[in-house]
């Protein structure tokens, strides 16, 4: 007997010991207040990274003492690897059991302990073959990165995640093409020139998720690196498939993945991005806002539906008194000879796209006309914030509509609105805003509206004619010098006509919008998508794993890691 209970007792303390070490290894909880990596792609073909993590350890959880930290691949020395704790030397550096390729970081007396604070910052150099093959330009290479994550078992909370891209020396501002923003980044990236003058891009999302994929792509030309750097993505690779994860996923998984997960996507996303017409510019940081752009080149830097600016053109072009909209069904302009002095070069070549052309040569013209107004505007910003420069432009609309709003009499607010139409345009809200200001009262129609409405013209034309009749409006005050001498109109029939003006264009003049853009698009911002080649790297953290499958050019995917 005394011998059962001594088994008993031994077995129960094994059970113990086992059941409170258990606990003990699954109590590490924290939050990743901020996540900044800074991407050097280098003119040798490699990439060097740099993390800085800000930690915060929940109160009931254990220390964090090690950080593992993904890499893209195995290609790289553990003596190029160096990292800090609250900027003292982390010595406790060696290769991640939790990660395929990456590194575990030893806190050692250093450890986060539980409510505490830590910054972590950690450097690698030379990682070799990370660039693949541009599957959409031969004489470029794409290069990818997901920046290391950890497992939502251990995290909770949103991150402050930035992300550098700083590209090979030597290339100029139009040079580098940015693939999709993944969701809830910037897009375009913003960018500038660092302090050794290399072209930064830069995506960042307040309220990310450390234990999210985030995939961010570039390309940039073939020739500024060495050709024995770039790889040749293999069978496997194209197809965004690791030998290695078919038994762990199943057949099963890779179809429902790969050939139907990543189609759906590719297609989302080159939907999203084929209407950002506008490449990302290389910016000297501090050189403040851009003055003098028209209401036009405005919606050019404001990546505006390109529709809404061609009825912005259409607009500026009659009220200089140089075009006569002769139908609206089919959109048909008819230029006033000679022509106003004064036009700008985009306006001039959106009135000879109209004259005698077809609709497939009328379209072919507006998109060269489009890429060029595109490229000046491009031009006009270098040098200057691109951001700075949007704010100041939606400060001035903004400013327009107050005037507008705030006017005392339907004679001066209609006065206002007609100068500053194009401006009251590129406001976000500008359909319901125009509808609400002009919904009740009379418009004062401005003296080019029978240019721009032959109905109008018509009506005009069939009152005056009628028993030779003199046309005239009771009570009608005095009118300033841009508007029609006593021709007023019910302000609702006015604002419908103003705000569907952006849809007829579309329907009478160039067809499907996202058509015509993308045709621009492939000219001025010719990003390719993440080509389908790229390895499938695997990852994991705190003890339990994870997968990342890159299906993308030059796929250089860190993932996971994380306190364990």
């Amino acid at each position: 007997m005394k011998k059962k209970y001594i088994f008993l007792s031994v077995m129960l303390l094994l059970l113990f010991v086992f059941a409170s070490s258990t606990v003990f290894a699954q109590t590490y909880y924290f939050q990743v207040l901020s996540e900044t990596v800074h991407v050097y792609w280098e003119n040798d073909g490699t990439l060097n990274l740099k993390y800085e993590y800000i930690f915060k350890n929940d109160t009931s959880a254990s220390p964090i003492d090690f950080v593992d930290i993904g890499f893209p691949n195995g290609n790289y020395s553990l003596s190029n690897v160096s990292a800090t704790i609250d900027g003292k030397k982390i010595t406790d550096i060696s290769r991640s059991p939790y990660v395929t390729y990456g590194v575990a970081l030893g806190l050692g007396n250093n450890a986060i302990g539980a409510g505490q604070m830590g910054t972590v910052e950690m450097t690698v150099t030379g990682i070799t073959k990370v660039l693949y093959e541009d599957n959409h330009d031969s004489n470029y290479t794409s290069a990818v990165f997901a920046p290391n994550y950890f497992g939502n078992e251990y995290v909770h909370g949103t991150t402050d995640i930035t992300v550098y891209y700083h590209f090979p020396n030597g290339l100029n501002s139009e040079e580098p093409r940015y693939h999709a923003s993944p969701s809830g980044f910037n897009e375009p990236p913003d960018a500038m020139f660092d302090s050794d003058g290399r072209i930064v891009y830069t995506w960042r999302n307040q309220s990310g998720y450390i234990y999210s994929y985030y995939l961010f792509g570039s390309s940039f030309p073939k020739n500024y690196v060495p050709a024995s750097s770039i790889e040749t993505p293999s069978i496997w690779q194209r197809l965004g498939i690791d030998p290695d994860t078919i038994i762990t996923f199943g057949v099963c998984g890779i179809f429902a993945v790969f050939f139907i997960g990543i189609p759906i996507l590719s297609i989302k996303q080159a939907q999203k991005r084929k209407l950002k017409y506008l490449p990302p510019k290389a910016v000297l940081a501090g050189h403040g806002i851009k003055r003098g752009l028209t209401a036009v080149e405005a919606a050019i830097l404001m990546q505006e539906s390109l529709d809404k600016v061609m009825t912005m053109i259409l607009f500026s072009a009659v009220k200089k008194n140089a075009v006569t909209v002769l139908s609206e069904d089919p959109l048909k302009l008819e230029a006033i000879s000679p022509l106003p002095e004064g036009l700008r070069e985009y306006e001039k070549e959106f009135i000879e796209a109209f004259d005698g052309t077809t609709d497939s040569q009328r379209k072919a013209k507006l998109q060269v006309m489009t890429t060029s107004l595109i490229r000046s505007v491009t031009k006009k910003m270098k040098g200057f914030s691109y951001q700075e420069t949007k704010d100041y432009y939606k400060a001035l609309v903004e400013k327009a509509w107050n005037k507008v709003e705030s006017a005392d009499s339907p004679e001066v607010k209609s006065d206002i609105y007609d100068k500053a139409l194009e401006w009251t345009m590129l406001d976000k809200d500008y359909q319901d805003r125009t509808t609400r200001t002009f919904s009740t009262g009379p418009v004062f129609q401005p003296i080019w509206w029978s240019r721009y409405s032959p109905s109008y013209r018509s009506t005009l034309s069939n009152i005056g004619s009628s028993n030779n009749k003199s046309v005239s409006t009771p009570s009608t005050p005095k009118m300033s010098s841009t508007s029609s001498a006593g021709n007023v109109l019910p302000g609702a029939t006015f604002a419908a006509t103003i705000t569907n003006s952006v849809q007829n264009f579309s329907q009478k003049a160039i067809g499907n919008i996202s058509t015509f853009t993308s045709g621009v698009t492939n000219k001025t911002n010719p990003v390719p998508k993440s080509s389908s080649s790229g390895g499938s790297y695997r990852s994991g953290g705190g003890g339990s794993s994870c997968a990342c499958a890159c299906a993308c050019a030059g796929c250089a995917c860190a993932c996971a890691g994380g306190g364990r």
